[in-house]
């Protein structure tokens, strides 16, 4: 009862997209209509889900009781529910076939789904924590490498506005050496989406023994993670081992936004004054807006 009842409580479509490959053909049939448009499925009669699947009402019901609903219109409920919760992964795999639209709109659906379960996900107490150390911090590093090293970079254009000393390094033998040279009040932030990679982690463990902050923004379940002083969870629904990280790039950007607006707001109205004559300083580089 207990395992039924928690079967119950995962977001449904998820649940349907982890199971497909499982499901037999008319089952599977009946997930993909789902899929194709969870909403407009809540809306259905179970005469028009079986036509739109191809299938047979007697189909229907099973692949509901499969999901632990007591019938059709149980499942619709608990579909409405899985679709207010949040906005769905549903499994958006890009196709050899697929033309540009129908890869474009996959990634972008599958970007604005793994944004969302990352604001689900992240722990405000973690990004509360992080944000002192920053604001405290003698100098602040970022560290990422391959897909990571952009986000890094970006993080340096942010928090460069400051007036604390800050760097990104994308080089494994550069990271090293500025782990080694750290030391107390110093904040290294490492970047890794699987938190998998050794020489991340042995630079995170050799900051960490010279007395260094680290903050880790990395899957929460990596040996990366274990190492951190704080971690900032993310993961995102790609397998980085395959194609190249799309998704969990955006979360990152996304959670280095979120870290500088933090600083921002703690340091007061009257930091605000050195922000924007920073950004005044850029007017004289720029074409007026034109004027219509």
């Amino acid at each position: 009862m207990a395992a039924n009842q928690a079967h119950r409580d995962d977001n449904l479509l998820e649940d349907i997209q982890s199971r497909l490959d499982v499901l037999n053909k008319s089952e599977r049939k009946v997930a993909e209509a789902i899929l194709r448009d969870p909403s407009a499925a809540t809306r259905y009669s179970i005469a028009a889900l079986a036509r739109a699947a191809d299938v047979s009402e007697p189909t229907v019901n099973r692949f509901c009781r499969g999901f632990s609903a007591t019938g059709f219109p149980d499942f619709k409920i608990r579909l409405a529910q899985s679709i207010a919760t949040g906005t769905p992964y549903i499994g958006q795999n890009i196709e050899p076939d697929d033309t540009v639209p129908e890869f474009a709109d996959k990634i972008m659906l599958s970007t604005i789904a793994s944004l969302d379960k990352a604001r689900q996900a992240l722990d405000p107490k973690a990004l509360a924590t992080a944000i002192d150390y920053l604001i405290q911090a003698k100098q602040i590093n970022f560290f990422g490498m391959g897909g990571s090293a952009s986000v890094a970079l970006d993080a340096q254009h942010k928090f460069f506005r400051f007036n604390i000393p800050v760097m990104s390094y994308d080089d494994a033998l550069m990271q090293r050496m500025v782990a080694a040279g750290s030391s107390v009040g110093d904040v290294i932030v490492l970047i890794s989406y699987t938190g998998r990679t050794r020489e991340t982690v042995d630079i995170a463990q050799l900051a960490r023994a010279n007395g260094a902050t680290v903050i880790g923004i990395t899957n929460p379940d990596s040996p990366l993670a274990e190492t951190c002083t704080v971690v900032l969870g993310v993961t995102a629904p790609e397998d980085t081992e395959v194609y190249m990280p799309m998704s969990s790039r955006i979360i990152h950007l996304t959670v280095i936004d979120i870290l500088a607006t933090g600083v921002t707001l703690k340091r007061g109205a009257d930091f605000l004054g050195h922000l924007k004559k920073i950004k005044e300083s850029l007017k004289p580089t720029r074409f007026p807006p034109n004027e219509t």
